[in-house]
């Protein structure tokens, strides 16, 4: 899922034709995230937290079953 770095959000491109979608946007030099099935509360992330969370997904330290 790219970011954009004017603000706008992004969907997840899995979210296909469902309402309820997670949104990312870059905006300044904090990441936010939201989900439409949760109010649209915004959570907000340093690059640096992000960073450290899109790594651990790509190492796998959130799988399941570990």
């Amino acid at each position: 899922m790219p970011l954009t770095a004017d603000g706008k959000r992004r969907k997840s491109e899995r979210c296909f034709s469902n309402p309820s979608c997670v949104w990312v946007a870059l905006v300044t030099d904090k990441v936010e995230l939201s989900d439409s099935a949760d109010g649209g509360r915004v959570l907000r992330f340093e690059s640096r937290e992000w960073g450290a969370f899109i790594a651990g997904v790509k190492n796998g330290e959130f799988d399941w079953p570990r």
